[in-house]
């Protein structure tokens, strides 16, 4: 499902981030009061993928684009576009969930033992790079600041 929302095509998409592995740790850890959103909400995709094409026993088994369309048949359209301000349910939709997860999954840090952005690939897709630097503000009252020179500067090489 991480793989229709964000699919690989002349980039690198959720599949090769590792995100099944984000949301798997996420839902054992930080996200566990989800869990049951995601059990109720993969056997209500199962469900409808039978419906919709009863020759394919699951979701998996499906084409990309059947995929899709049963993907479309369980997202809230109408929470996203009447609304989009609006304050979400107390019980969260699980296409809504998934598709939060998916993303923080694809962009979170890769350094971190989260196990998402595998390699940095989200990253690299939106053009962030991996590096970090610190600047510091242009201004008088932190001047005296220890360390505030850019490197390379005299005063940072005394």
């Amino acid at each position: 499902m991480v793989a229709r929302i964000i699919p690989t095509d002349e980039t690198p998409g959720a599949r090769d981030a590792g995100v099944v592995y984000f949301i798997d740790r996420a839902l054992a850890t930080f996200a566990s009061d989800v869990r049951t959103v995601y059990v109720k909400g993969i056997a209500e995709v199962q469900t409808r993928v039978r419906q919709t094409f009863p020759s394919v026993e699951k979701f998996s088994l499906a084409t990309g684009k059947q995929q899709d369309e049963v993907l479309s048949s369980i997202e809230d359209k109408a929470a996203a576009t009447d609304r989009p301000f609006a304050p979400r349910p107390l019980v969260p939709n699980f296409f809504e969930t998934l598709r939060q997860h998916t993303i923080a999954g694809f962009l979170i840090d890769p350094d971190s033992d989260r196990s998402g952005n595998r390699d940095g690939v989200g990253w690299r897709v939106i053009g962030r790079e991996r590096e970090h630097a610190f600047q510091p503000p242009f201004s008088d009252y932190d001047k005296d600041y220890p360390g505030w020179q850019p490197v390379g500067s005299s005063e940072a090489e005394k």
